[in-house]
């Protein structure tokens, strides 16, 4: 599904100069993601971006739509990620190892936005934020089932595994790395594991995760 169907907004938050609208949605986003949606209130929201409640209500409905908005702001920043390497000619090891390199930046660029999804992960399992999620996720599965296929297609990579479930394993570790950036548990689990000094080893991290994938897609 198109990401630009998560957008809604009223007629109002057009209107408005880029500088408020992006306040407002930086506002949303820093509170979503440390608060949860749930624990989040209109009012937290209109005093961190410094204007009115009601002005947030002439922008948007409520607050599932204001949430909305801000997740439709970052898939429409992956998706633009994912589409820009996986519509490339090169071989899928190469597609995978520029996918992870810009994963890895977007998240040190956009930890909010990261840890705004995984709140939507380990939230609630409301019909709202089941619904948000499968949208998060059908972005990455679509684009990483199709480029699997295609590389089956091509002899690039093994043909007794299957596109979708390999294509489920391989976001997986992309999610985890990025959560492991951005998430405060996760960036101590990640420690635990790797090192303190984890997070001045991108180059460490690209390599291994790059054999991990390797020798999972190709054959011998």
């Amino acid at each position: 599904m198109n990401s630009s169907e998560l957008l809604f907004h009223k007629e109002a938050f057009d209107k408005i100069p880029e500088e408020k609208r992006k306040r407002v949605l930086e506002a949303a986003t820093t509170e979503f993601a440390d608060y949860g949606f749930e624990n989040t209130s209109i009012q937290q929201i209109a005093k961190k971006a410094e204007i009115s409640v009601g002005s947030v209500y002439k922008y948007f409905e409520n607050k599932e739509e204001l949430f909305s908005m801000v997740v439709k702001e970052g898939l429409s920043l992956l998706e633009e990620l994912l589409v820009k390497h996986s519509s490339s000619d090169e071989d899928v090891i190469v597609k995978a190892e520029a996918v992870l390199k810009e994963l890895l930046r977007f998240s040190r660029k956009h930890p909010q936005l990261i840890k705004l999804y995984c709140s939507i992960t380990t939230g609630n399992n409301t019909e709202f934020s089941s619904m948000l999620a499968k949208r998060v996720e059908s972005i990455s599965a679509n684009v990483y089932t199709e480029v699997i296929k295609s590389a089956q297609k091509t002899g690039d990579i093994r043909e007794d595994i299957s596109p979708e479930f390999f294509a489920f394993l391989l976001n997986n570790i992309f999610m985890m790395l990025q959560f492991s950036i951005s998430c405060d548990y996760y960036r101590e689990r990640f420690k635990v594991y790797v090192g303190e000094d984890v997070y001045e080893k991108d180059d460490f991290l690209v390599n291994q995760t790059m054999k991990f994938i390797k020798a999972a897609f190709k054959r011998g």
